[in-house]
């Protein structure tokens, strides 16, 4: 009998043993899903939508016994909106608004990184954008809330709108409190919504210039400037110069 042909391959001292490959089921580790807990209502109210607009819906979130968020594609934002008034019966239409997630360049306690930079702190480091619940992918959304009075739910319906030149189309068509709703968030965000019969400034004067609400704006706190009737003008703190004179009559 030939030992060649039973005899187990020699391993010379040294020489590195040939690695095994693990099974990759015992070796990678499998993060166990989230499970929340079931809420009928809005479980219920979530595949009713699915099913009347289907893929137009692309994020949600359910606080069991509390809420629910639902994010759409902006091209189906007026299509839903009026699914869920005739069809899911939402007749109570709450609010309207638009939200910048983008972090402020000026920081939370309103240092920008200009400030920082003279006053020898630390510069202010770039931060990435957080949306809330049911995601996002842009840096602006829009964002409204409607209620069913007579079943007692409500619904967040949510949407990425553009960050060069955001526009997506109105709701008044659907619920006609949003008039004044959408006008604010056009002079505040710079949000076109289409299709509005009167797209306006609300609060702002017509010379005004920007958009204040959002993250880049610049805060007017820093843009200190007298007002231009003041006739007695005081030192601003750390300012060494006279205070001018009282103008006479």
């Amino acid at each position: 009998m030939s030992s060649s042909d039973e005899t187990p391959e020699e391993v010379t001292v040294g020489q590195d043993a040939p690695e095994t490959e693990p099974a990759q089921a015992a070796v990678e580790a499998v993060e166990p899903e989230e499970v929340r807990e079931p809420d009928p209502v809005r479980d219920a109210l979530l595949d009713e939508l699915t099913r009347l607009v289907g893929d137009a819906i692309v994020g949600s979130h359910i606080l069991p016994g509390k809420d629910i968020w639902v994010r759409v594609k902006p091209e189906a934002w007026a299509e839903v909106g009026n699914a869920v008034r005739m069809v899911l019966g939402a007749r109570f239409f709450s609010f309207l608004s638009a939200i910048d997630w983008m972090p402020s360049p000026f920081g939370r306690q309103l240092d920008s990184d200009v400030d920082n930079r003279i006053s020898g702190k630390p510069a202010l480091e770039p931060q990435d954008i957080v949306t809330g619940y049911a995601g996002g992918d842009t840096r602006f959304q829009v964002f409204a809330r409607v209620t069913n009075l007579a079943d007692h739910w409500g619904l967040t319906l949510k949407a990425d709108v553009g960050d060069e030149n955001p526009s997506i189309e109105t709701w008044t068509k659907v619920y006609a409190g949003a008039d004044w709703h959408e006008r604010e968030a056009y002079e505040m965000f710079g949000i076109d919504f289409v299709g509005h019969p009167g797209l306006r400034r609300l609060y702002l004067p017509t010379d005004f210039e920007g958009t204040p609400l959002r993250k880049d704006f610049p805060l007017l706190s820093r843009m200190v400037k007298p007002w231009p009737g003041i006739v007695d003008v005081e030192p601003m703190p750390g300012d060494d110069s006279e205070p001018a004179e009282e103008a006479t009559a």
